[in-house]
């Protein structure tokens, strides 16, 4: 990935990350929604946008339901913002890392020092 690729994923996230929290007035995005990273394709046309959100399955589901059909919008707020051509189609998809390395942190909590598994 280039450097370019690199600072232009990271302004998206910035901007991203602003757009949802001060400009979506959107009542089901009232969860706490981090976007966890942003990944832009090498011609700057598509960008994989990764939520982690908290919450049951269902108001996760919902929720990245809600950043699809709000993604033309969040496009059109991005235009101003950034010093680019085109401004890439957005995607937006479930990122479960947080969770996975939680519940891996529990695990690890719940094994007994000194006890050995075989």
């Amino acid at each position: 990935m280039s450097i370019r690729t690199q600072r232009i994923n990271e302004l998206l996230r910035k901007e991203i990350s602003w757009i949802l929290t001060k400009d979506i007035r959107d009542p089901r995005l009232s969860m706490l929604v981090t976007i966890t990273q942003v990944e832009v394709s090498s011609d700057l046309r598509q960008a994989n946008i990764y939520v982690s959100i908290l919450g049951t399955d269902l108001d996760k589901q919902d929720t990245v339901q809600t950043l699809r059909a709000a993604s033309g919008f969040i496009q059109r707020e991005l235009k101003p913002r950034l010093a680019l051509k085109y401004v890439p189609y957005l995607f937006f998809k479930l990122d479960t890392s947080i969770e996975e390395g939680m519940h891996m942190l529990e695990i690890m909590d719940n094994i007994k020092p000194g006890s050995r598994t075989t």
